[in-house]
Formats: C-alpha cells, sequence, structure tokens
C-alpha cells in the first residue's frame, strides 16, 4: 500500500531475509502519511492538529475492509512517539526520517504501543487490564498508546467500564480505535473521539498504485490487468494487492489481462458488451450463445450478470454525466461503444435492465443450477428488450389517433385506463363519458336511481354540502364517520322519494331492519332538523352500489371499445383495465 521502494532485506521477487516470502500487502504497507493514499481529508486534518498542538486524547478510524485503519492507526502512534537518537522533537507529522521507536511501532512490538483485538478480547475484565495499566507511565516512549481494533466487538460492560478513562485519560495515555461497524459503536465513546471515516480508494488511485508496485517488482502487467484489479477490489488496497499478489503467481510473473479473467472468473469485457448488445436488441437465441461461449470458458454466471449491471450503470452514467468517460478504469471499448449505447437507449430501458440484472443475479446465485437460471434471467431481458417503452407505445398510439380523427371519427372516451389490481367494492371516481356529441351512455343512464333528485333551490344545505339525493346523504355520513350506515344506505337502501325533511326508501331483506330509524336519527342530529325516513314497498330502484357497478361496467366496455385503448392493449400483451377515472380533460384537447 505504499509507495517507497522494497526494504534492502526483501530482494524484488525473491524470499525475504527471514527465509519467508512477504506478501505484496505487507511489504508495501504504509509506513507514513505520506505513503497514504487516497485520504487526503484526514491526513490534512491530522496535520493542522499536530502544527498547532491541538492533538486529541482519541480517535476512531472506521471504513470498509483494507482501506488502511490498522495501519494508520500504527503511523499515529509513531507520529505520537517520534523522537530521533538525541532525544530531541516531539509530535510530528513529518516521519521521513525513522525514529527511535518508528521500527517497533510499526511492526507492533513497541511495549508502550499495545494492540488489542476486541474480537478475542471482548469482556470488561480486559478493559480493566488497560485502566489499572493506563496508570503509569510509559517505559520509553513518549505516550502510551492502545490501538484496539474491531472495537465495535466489545461487550456493553466493556464500553461502559472504558467511559470514564477514556473522558479523561492521565496526559501520557492517547487510544487510537478502528472498526468496520461504527453503527455497532455506542455514541458515548463516539462523543469522546474525533473520528475519521477513512474512504473506499478510487480505481484511478489504485492502478497508479499497482504500476509503481509492478516497477519495483520487475513485473510486466498489461494496462487491462490492472483495470480489472482495481474494479475487483471494490476500493480496499489491501485486496487490491492479494489479487496482484495471486495475478503474479498466476502467470508465472506477468499478469496480462487473459490471466486475470481466468484468475477472477471474469469474462472479457468485450465479450460482455456483445452479450449486452445482443440482449438490447431481443436476440435471445444469440445472447444464449454468448452466455453459453461464456460458460464453456469458465466464466461465472454470477459474474457475467454482474459486469452486464456495471456496464449498464456506466451507460446511465455515460447519458447524464458523459465525463465519466474519461475515467482511467474505463478501456477503449466501454469508452466507444458505452457512448454509442448512451445515446441509443433511453433511461426506462436502462432502469428496467438494471432492476431486472438485480433480481436476476440473486436468483442465480441461489439457485442449484445457476447456469440455467442465468439463461433465463437473459430470456426475460430479451422478451423485455422487444416490448416498446411506454413514451414509444403513446407516441404511436397518438400518431394513430391522429389518422383516425382526421377521418372524421373522434375517441369513443377521453377516459384514462389504469393497469394494476382490481378494486371489486370500492365505487369508481365520476368520468366523463360521450360519443360524437358528448349524449351519455345509456346504460350507464338507465342504472341511475328511480327517485329523481330534487332541485338545488328546494335541497336541504348543511355545512356548505346540499343533500339532494340518497347518494349524497351516504356522503354526509361518510364524512361523519359513520361508516356502517354509509355501508347500510349503499348496499340495502332502494330510493323511492327524495324531499326535504322526507325520505322513502325500500330495504332489501339482508338490510338491518333498525336502518329507516337510524337514518332519521342520524340525520335529526346533522342538519338540527326532524326527518322523516318511511319504509315503502320494493322498488325497481338499484341500491347506490348496484347503480356503481352498473356505471363501471358501461364505462368499462366503452374504453375496451376505444380504439385508443385497444391499440395500448394490443402493444402490452396481457394488460388489462381494472379501472377508469376522469382526466379532467376537455375533449378536444
Amino acid at each position: 500500500m505504499t509507495d517507497q521502494p522494497a526494504p534492502p532485506d526483501a530482494p524484488q521477487g525473491k524470499p525475504s531475509g527471514d527465509g519467508g516470502y512477504r506478501v505484496l500487502a505487507r511489504k508495501y504497507r504504509p509506513e507514513t502519511f505520506e505513503d497514504l493514499i487516497g485520504q487526503e481529508p484526514m491526513v490534512r486534518t491530522l496535520s493542522n492538529a499536530f502544527s498547532t498542538g491541538r492533538i486529541a486524547q482519541a480517535w476512531i478510524l472506521t471504513g470498509v475492509r483494507g482501506v488502511g485503519k490498522t495501519t494508520t492507526a500504527r503511523i499515529l502512534a509513531r507520529a505520537l512517539n517520534y523522537e530521533t537518537e538525541d532525544g530531541g522533537d516531539g509530535p510530528t507529522m513529518d516521519l521521513s526520517v525513522p525514529g527511535v521507536h518508528c521500527r517497533a511501532i510499526m511492526e507492533g512490538r513497541h511495549i508502550d504501543v499495545i494492540e488489542m483485538d476486541a474480537a478475542s478480547h471482548t469482556s470488561i475484565n480486559d478493559i480493566r487490564e488497560i485502566i489499572d495499566a493506563s496508570r503509569y507511565r510509559p517505559s520509553t516512549a513518549r505516550y502510551k498508546v492502545y490501538l484496539i481494533d474491531e472495537v465495535h466487538m466489545l461487550s456493553n460492560a466493556a464500553f461502559n467500564g472504558l467511559l470514564k478513562t477514556l473522558e479523561e485519560p492521565p496526559p501520557h495515555v492517547k487510544f487510537v480505535f478502528a472498526t468496520t461497524e461504527i453503527r455497532k459503536v455506542p455514541v458515548t465513546i463516539l462523543s469522546r473521539c474525533q473520528r475519521f471515516d477513512l474512504r473506499r480508494v478510487e480505481a484511478p488511485l489504485l492502478i497508479a498504485h499497482l504500476e509503481k508496485i509492478a516497477a519495483a517488482e520487475a513485473v510486466e502487467a498489461e494496462p487491462e490487468a490492472l483495470r480489472a484489479i482495481a474494479r475487483a477490489a471494490e476500493g480496499s488496497v489491501r485486496d487490491c494487492l492479494s489479487l496482484f499478489d495471486q495475478a503474479i503467481a498466476h502467470g508465472a510473473g506477468t499478469v496480462d489481462a487473459e490471466t486475470v479473467r481466468g484468475m477472477l472468473g471474469l469474462a472479457d469485457h468485450g465479450r460482455i458488451i456483445d452479450l449486452f448488445e445482443a440482449v438490447m436488441k431481443g436476440a435471445a437465441a444469440d445472447a444464449l450463445q454468448r452466455m453459453r461461449d461464456l460458460h464453456e470458458i469458465g466464466a461465472d454466471p454470477v459474474s457475467v450478470l454482474t459486469s452486464m449491471a456495471e456496464f449498464t450503470h456506466f451507460v446511465t452514467r455515460l447519458k447524464h454525466v458523459p465525463a465519466a468517460a474519461d475515467d482511467p478504469a474505463v478501456t477503449e471499448e466501454e469508452h466507444t461503444r458505452g457512448g454509442a449505447f448512451a445515446e441509443g437507449l433511453s433511461v426506462r430501458v436502462l432502469s428496467q435492465c438494471w432492476q431486472m440484472l438485480l433480481s436476476g443475479i440473486a436468483e442465480v446465485r441461489s439457485s442449484p443450477r445457476p447456469a440455467a437460471s442465468a439463461d433465463m434471467v437473459l430470456v426475460r431481458l430479451c422478451y423485455a428488450a422487444d416490448l416498446p417503452t411506454p413514451d414509444e407505445v403513446l407516441r404511436s398510439l397518438k400518431d394513430g389517433s391522429g389518422a383516425m380523427a382526421a377521418s372524421g371519427a373522434p375517441p369513443a372516451s377521453s377516459a384514462r385506463a389504469h393497469s394494476g389490481s382490481a378494486r371489486s367494492d370500492s365505487p369508481p371516481r365520476a368520468a366523463r363519458r360521450g360519443g360524437a356529441e358528448g349524449a351519455p351512455v345509456l346504460a350507464a343512464r338507465e342504472a341511475e336511481p328511480v327517485a329523481r333528485p330534487m332541485p338545488a333551490e328546494e335541497a336541504e344545505e348543511l355545512d356548505g354540502a346540499v343533500l339532494r339525493s340518497l347518494a349524497d346523504v351516504a356522503d354526509l355520513a361518510g364524512e361523519r364517520r359513520d361508516l356502517k350506515l354509509k355501508f347500510d344506505l349503499e348496499r340495502y337502501a332502494r330510493p323511492i322519494v327524495f324531499e326535504p325533511g322526507r325520505i322513502e326508501i325500500a330495504i332489501d331483506p339482508d338490510g338491518p331492519a333498525d336502518l329507516a330509524g337510524n337514518l332519521g336519527r342520524r340525520l335529526g342530529e346533522w342538519t338540527g332538523r326532524r326527518w322523516i325516513v318511511a319504509v315503502g314497498r320494493a322498488a325497481d330502484a338499484p341500491t347506490l352500489h348496484e347503480a356503481a357497478t352498473a356505471r363501471e361496467a358501461a364505462l368499462m366496455a366503452e374504453v375496451r371499445a376505444d380504439p385508443l385503448v385497444a391499440k395500448a392493449l394490443d402493444a402490452f400483451p396481457g394488460a388489462r383495465i381494472v379501472d377508469v377515472t376522469d382526466d379532467g380533460v376537455d375533449e378536444d384537447r
């Protein structure tokens, strides 16, 4: 992880002096703040703190694996205890010249720099040892520094036992914590520490870092191979160096793209783009054959789909941020062909492909037959690619409706058709219905109640609401939260007469016997006047629910017969109309 050359006791490409090979992740581990890559904000903050003497008593470092948390903690301990041979200097960020304690601290064997793994020392007894030992001054160094790794694994009792010492430590004690699970650390601990979030290292920095190490190790490495390793590392420097170390061994000292792809189980990125192109064209046979070829050369189906998802994300970014193509981690083929896809594919298509790939990756990962599952994911993608997007359908339908309008056959309805789950019991909203002259649909007219609404001037007005029909009364019951009365009126009451202060209804045999009395009493409470509710003989008028159902059926039939809607249903096989609402737009718009 450092930019420094290999130490003299470890010649390039040969075992170190102790007889064992030092892996690259250890051999090139940073020893100064200048060696850290991708963590400039943290280094700047610490530099300012050291230069002004505002050195904290405790720090907590968090981030994903392999970004340098433990290494940074050791460098910080080295900076706190920096001392030259003559005993001069104090805490400093300039560590270019090794001090008397530097080597022992970086190797984890200094007596005053105590490293503890919280994963195996979780109890309060371990913390008691720290508290007891912190009372004594350091043996040889300036500060006694406690480095606690994976601090989130301490028990609650251990955290609580550490609070007092952490808040008011002796002047010769410093704490440095490291964790990958910052959310599991109690806020009482966080509030006593300065927090630094170590970021994932970007691919361009990792590639440049690998190039320097390859030069130091006298290893020939293809740029495409380094890009593949940097992408696979996902921002972790340790993972990046471990993969590079493995690639060197795998290629017998030479790192080429084909070797790296075989080692990682990845497919040639050019083949991934070819597969993506076949899917976007809807060529299922071509896509399946390309997947078969990739599988035969050892490509993992999950890796193939993951690479396709990454390319989909890249194309989507290009569509909104063209400068994304300037990333050094992007190959020339990705730059050229990705730009062409960004111009030719809509955001809806890319988003749909992304969502289907995400669900498909999870499906393939858990499948007992990954290759077959990957084939089915590709088939779904190809089928979806054949379907037009909503804007394309609307554009084609508008073109067709324009031709019909020119021939003198206007659309039969201005209603909107919605697809989704059917709602059986909810009455539809009022919708405008009309033919060429706006005449109401006969079926809907015949479904209206026999009791005609009274004129507005004769109606009962209540808080701005006008009671002109039994439907108005049912709506009023809903507004007053009497849902049982509203339900009974809609399902069991058949209107006969509706006049100011007098209502006559027929009640179905299944209806409640006290419906009329309950209705009269509630209307008296709501209006402040007496209402007579009489029960008449069986009437031919439909209930409110039956009338609403009839209106909905008539409107459904009318919309289904509309040529524009028929084209939409043909464009989306399996679609159905489940609800119709008024769009509030005039017929001539």
